[in-house]
């Protein structure tokens, strides 16, 4: 028995260091190599009307929104690495959407058709924008075209008809925007703006900077206004623009950078008041703007389309009133409706009026279109006629300024109506071969002066 129990306690010292010597051999031993397998490779080849899981980042499809994006990873990350709490921190949105996407590029999809382009001004227009995209060899192209005439002659709706012609969206300043509470705002605002519409031409569209009433803005008027930094610099920078249309550089940015030459169009009524230099023939061509009788007849042909007011009659209103502006036709037919609004206010009642306006269940207030034939057109526009009579005729500053004005409810012998006065007044709107008799002067004298006792 002890022999049997000392050959098993041999057996089992003995074990251990085999299975330990073995362990040790086959971690030590390479490892043996392994056949190599045959993998077949089968080429993959993508048609062009394949898109893969990220073609929406591909160059002219992604349409993703970066400053977006930031936001909405917000606690997607540990606060430690986006500054939690701060208030200050990287997934807040440096700009929103509404800030960095330009607002002043107009669209002009929304004008009907209809409307008359005077050729002489299509003309004008579509040549300057032409040359300014041409290499003509050896010409310095003016960049600048500046469209001056008299008030209300239709300059900028004619710019408007006339870029909708050429399918372009232009970039769009005011004369507001030409000054500013702080200096140099409005120079850097005509850089930026040029920029924006020199960045469009760079992604193959036409555009151009579309300057209104440019002489409000940047001119002088005489002793009246203040010649101030900004109007300078405004000056100063479209001169410069002017002079080298591609290196247009931002305020603080010192790169050299050839930009796309954007054509520069603006309109005003005096040009006189603008720093000479820069109206002179090189930086700006210059186009007087006086439509003639048919260029008026046309407009007013786009203005009562609608009416049933054939050409005959609207030559008859035209030929009526010469010395009129374009808007004055405009203004007559808008006043054809005070009749139809007189009537609603009344049916509706005054204290009713506001509900009825603002924010109403009914919708819109809808007329039925009024008649309008030249008798009606006539008796607007003659009233138009007096009031613009009325306002040449009692200049009341400058009497008050004088001190020659009555006071209220008092009398003035200065300035009790002459017969000749009374005469001119009535005579007004009237053709010549129908003067007014001397019985209707003597009748409208007596009755302005029981007016005033």
């Amino acid at each position: 028995m002890q022999s049997m129990a000392s050959t098993m306690t041999s057996k089992a010292s003995v074990a251990p260091v085999r299975s330990a010597s073995v362990s040790s051999s086959r971690c030590l031993a390479p490892p043996a190599p392994m056949a190599p397998k045959v993998q077949r490779q089968v080429a993959m080849h993508a048609s062009r009307s394949h898109k893969g899981r990220w073609a929406g980042m591909d160059a002219g499809n992604d349409q993703s929104d970066d400053q977006q994006d930031i936001t909405r990873g917000q606690g997607m990350v540990d606060s430690l690495f986006q500054q939690g709490g701060s208030g200050i921190s990287t997934h807040q949105a440096v700009l929103s959407s509404e800030e960095y996407l330009s607002q002043a590029q107009r669209q002009l999809g929304n004008i009907e058709d209809g409307f008359y382009i005077s050729p002489s001004f299509l003309d004008k227009m579509s040549i300057h924008v032409a040359k300014n995209f041409m290499d003509l060899p050896k010409i310095k192209v003016p960049l600048i075209l500046g469209i001056w005439g008299g008030k209300g002659q239709g300059k900028t709706f004619q710019c408007t008809l006339a870029y909708k012609k050429l399918g372009i969206n232009p970039i769009v300043m005011s004369a507001g925007e030409l000054e500013s509470g702080n200096a140099g705002e409005p120079a850097k605002l005509v850089r930026q703006r040029y920029r924006e519409a020199s960045d469009v031409i760079k992604k193959g569209k036409l555009c151009s900077l579309f300057i209104n009433d440019l002489d409000a803005g940047a001119g002088r008027m005489g002793d009246g206004t203040q010649y101030t930094v900004n109007n300078q610099m405004v000056n100063a920078t479209l001169m410069n623009i002017a002079d080298a249309p591609t290196n247009v550089q931002l305020p603080g940015v010192y790169k050299t950078e050839e930009i796309p030459r954007v054509p520069i169009i603006c309109t005003g009524n005096d040009f006189s008041t603008l720093y000479a230099p820069l109206i002179r023939d090189g930086r700006m061509e210059k186009f007087y703007w006086n439509p003639t009788r048919e260029d008026r007849i046309g407009v007013c042909m786009g203005i009562f389309q609608h009416d049933g007011v054939n050409r005959g009659e609207i030559e008859h209103i035209v030929d009526s009133f010469p010395g009129q502006s374009i808007d004055f036709f405009g203004a007559m037919r808008a006043r054809v409706y005070d009749d139809k609004v007189r009537d609603f206010v009344k049916d509706i009642g005054i204290e009713n009026l506001g509900k009825r306006l603002v924010n109403s269940k009914e919708g819109a207030v809808e007329f039925e279109r009024p008649p309008m034939n030249v008798d009606i057109l006539m008796k607007y526009g003659n009233l138009l006629v007096d009031e613009q009579d009325n306002v040449k005729r009692v200049q009341l500053a400058q009497e008050y300024l004088d001190g020659s004005a009555a006071l209220a409810g008092g009398r003035n012998p200065s300035n009790t109506p002459s017969t000749k006065d009374v005469e001119q007044a009535l005579a007004s709107g009237r053709d010549s071969s129908n003067p007014p008799s001397t019985k209707e002067v003597e009748q409208t004298l007596d009755s302005l002066k029981q007016m005033w006792p």
